[in-house]
């Protein structure tokens, strides 16, 4: 095959390649980009200034338990809420005598409740209260104002603690409630963050160092994906007024953001090099590589997106926020690939080998890869013997998915580091009794009040009546107008036994219908911590199904608009199940058992969090399309030179191996980071990533997918002629007139 140059490359595409190569907006965005680069470097660093703007003048809006509430538990939120009750958060003063009398711990107490009951923050405090092992003292301390910020307002209560602690050292005198737990986990959180970003970016430009081996092309990608990140962060501040954010989300768009920013990246400057290296002049090589590498990141670009917006179907707040963040990261990188990097390439492009690093140069340009050949040769003389081993490798890891069980994060779910969580189990200890609760709210018709107070007390006898699985209920609050009733019934169980879940079955299938319920034209609904557990996971478990459809449904469509092959687009929704399925039975085997908490730093809870499996499978199921669309276009570009279903699949899978590679291998660092942190739900999510990633780049994309397209070659591109096999007719406009002149 002669050596491509730019002569050859502008002839091949005066005629045709106006028609359909050079017209593609990739290409015209790319070269309009490196011929008018200072243009383009301006516009993108205004663009980025403006985003950063909106960030630093606008917070991200948070979102109020109210707004994240699902099924029942949501709806008696929102009807005790319309009538104007307001549940105040309440802070525990915990006082244990350890080396002291009880007399002593009265008279801390005393101490702390006259201190506390002086400051503005709180509006009253209740007890003391003996435990009754006769060990301990409790003060419930009621905290003024919107019971959602009450972690903005615990620090001076937590003077008045620490001053109680300093006047009798031999007691223990801690504070504990959810707004004290609130804000030092939140701390924590926010500095277990910032060390995994803080590492993830000299991880990160050390890998793309061993891919290029040169400062320029590897610093190039991290800027892109910086740069998107932080424009992103900031246009979420705006989008968040309007979709409020639930707490993960911009720790989401920073994961996905500099994942996709450096793939995209990665890719085209590959190809670009690639051209380069073969003799193409700067704009010429970004020619190719826009109708190439170009082509390959939009296509894999909408396909995230859209795997994305399959989270909206969810009908939950939480996943709603989590689709939108993404999407805004997503698109900014994706537009950011296509637009400026041409132009910074065209600025920096003589550069493209300087600064060299000595042994990382000659480590990245050490030749053709051994290994990934050595491992299609035989897949592709065998592909119905390694698709039968890939397939059964792949089923054994999903196996362990029959067991999966799922339970959303609660309390008593946080890490023991927290000083607040230590004193969490102490006054559980204690106080066994205050562990959970179950709220009915009752909203009657007009004229239904007396009835209503009536039901009220029915309600409150027959919790009575059952004291294994209830215990006291408070005093019943009513509207102003008597027409909304709000019962609080203690449970004696902890938040996430049978026995807890059990009082809510109770209380919806037979109490409340037989009492309160049974009132014409009442609206009834259970809520609680313990419900809203139940009914978060039972959410889940009926939206999953149909999130997975869509999302499967639209890359689907994806492959078939950008590829026109009914096969491929079906043998990569095969392929993305596979890879998923293997992935979610690895994440259940490791974190529903205990034999790997000693080497991740965890302690198993016996469930996966409800709500990862569904975010993973969305992100993981785009995410594999970066590598998926890439090898595919190559296998594609390769039939198109007239290259037989066996050469170009051997072609496409090794000339792609070192990208996809360097790309994947960028992932799994990133992900494993944060897979190294404490808290579980970013444990699992970095996990679950990781092995995915590791899995798409390795048995899908070397063995599962060279042994399905060669088994299905006459379903795809290739068609039987009296010459042999050639390109079949179809396609979308893609890089074979620019690459004419390479035939």
């Amino acid at each position: 095959m002669a050596q491509p140059t730019s002569p050859a490359i502008t002839t091949a595409t005066s005629s045709s390649g106006r028609r359909r190569g050079l017209t593609a907006p990739t290409q015209r965005i790319a070269i309009w980009s490196a011929t008018h680069r200072a243009k383009a470097i301006l516009l993108w660093l205004a663009a980025i200034a403006v985003a950063l703007a909106l960030g630093a003048v606008q917070s991200p809006r948070e979102a109020t338990p109210l707004e994240l509430g699902v099924g029942e538990s949501g709806e008696a939120a929102r009807i005790a809420a319309d009538a104007g009750h307001l549940e105040p958060a309440i802070e525990n003063v915990l006082v244990s005598t350890q080396d002291a009398e009880m007399a002593e711990a009265e008279t801390a107490s005393a101490e702390a409740a006259d201190a506390l009951r002086a400051l503005d923050e709180v509006d009253d405090v209740r007890g003391p209260v003996p435990s009754d092992d006769g060990s301990a003292l409790l003060l419930q301390v009621v905290l003024a104002g919107d019971a959602d910020t009450a972690s903005e307002r615990v620090a001076s209560l937590q003077e008045v603690v620490a001053d109680v602690q300093a006047a009798h050292p031999g007691l223990r005198v801690e504070q504990v409630g959810p707004g004290s737990i609130g804000a030092e986990f939140q701390e924590w959180l926010e500095a277990d963050l910032a060390k995994a970003t803080s590492l993830s970016l000299p991880v990160t430009l050390g890998i793309l160092l061993v891919v290029f081996g040169a400062i320029v092309m590897a610093g190039i990608p991290v800027v892109l994906a910086i740069s998107s990140v932080g424009a992103g962060l900031g246009l979420w501040s705006l989008v968040s007024q309007v979709v409020p954010d639930p707490g993960m989300v911009v720790h989401l768009l920073v994961l996905v953001g500099m994942a996709v920013g450096v793939d995209y990246s990665l890719f085209y400057l590959r190809r670009f090099r690639e051209e380069r290296h073969a003799g193409l002049g700067e704009v010429d090589a970004i020619r190719v590589a826009a109708a190439t590498a170009g082509h390959s990141v939009v296509v894999s670009g909408v396909a995230v997106i859209l795997s994305m917006a399959g989270l909206y179907f969810a009908g939950d707040a939480v996943f709603t926020a989590m689709a939108t963040g993404s999407i805004i990261v997503i698109a900014i990188a994706l537009v950011s690939s296509v637009t400026v990097l041409p132009a910074l390439l065209a600025t920096f492009g003589r550069w493209v080998d300087r600064p060299r690093v000595p042994v990382l140069w000659r480590l990245s340009n050490g030749g053709q890869p051994r290994v990934v050949p050595a491992l299609v040769r035989p897949v592709l003389a065998h592909p119905v013997v390694a698709l039968v081993a890939s397939l059964a490798v792949l089923g054994a890891m999903a196996y362990p998915l029959m067991g999966l069980s799922l339970k959303n994060t609660q309390l008593q779910d946080l890490p023991r580091a927290l000083d607040s969580m230590q004193a969490y189990d102490r006054l559980l200890e204690a106080f066994p009794d205050s562990s959970a609760s179950d709220v009915v709210v009752v909203r009657a018709p007009a004229g239904g009040q007396a009835v209503l107070a009536e039901e009220v007390e029915a309600l409150v006898a027959r919790t009575e009546a059952q004291p294994d699985l209830f215990g006291a209920a408070d005093e019943p609050w009513f509207s102003a107008d008597g027409r909304t009733a709000v019962v609080q019934v203690h449970v004696p169980h902890a938040l996430a036994s049978d026995e807890a879940r059990d009082s809510v079955e109770e209380l919806r299938e037979v109490i409340v219908p037989e009492t309160v319920g049974s009132i014409a034209g009442a609206e009834a609904a259970v809520g609680g911590e313990v419900a809203s557990d139940l009914d978060y996971t039972a959410n889940l478990a009926r939206t999953l199904p149909v999130v997975m459809a869509a999302v499967l449904l639209l890359v689907f469509a994806m492959m078939l608009w950008a590829y026109r092959s009914v096969a491929l687009a079906i043998i990569t929704v095969v392929l993305n199940v596979l890879s998923l399925a293997a992935s979610f039975g690895l994440l259940t085997l490791v974190f529903q058992g205990s034999w790997a908490e000693g080497f991740l730093g965890f302690t198993s809870t016996g469930h996966v969090v409800s709500w990862v499996p569904m975010l993973l499978f969305v992100v993981l199921c785009g995410l594999s399309l970066d590598y998926h669309v890439f090898v595919v276009s190559r296998i594609r570009e390769n039939a198109l030179r007239g290259l037989s279903a066996e050469q170009a699949i051997h072609d496409g899978v090794i000339r792609t191996a070192g990208v996809v590679t360097s790309a994947a291998v960028v992932m799994i660092a990133v992900f494993s980071i944060f897979g190294a942190l404490s808290f579980i739900e970013l444990k699992q999510i970095g996990v679950g990533l990781a092995v995915g990633i590791a899995l798409d780049a390795t048995i899908i994309r070397v063995i599962s997918l060279p042994a399905m397209l060669l088994l299905s070659k006459r379903l795809l591109w290739w068609r039987s002629t009296p010459t042999g096999e050639g390109l079949a007719s179809g396609g979308t406009a893609g890089p074979e007139h620019v690459l004419a002149g390479r035939r």
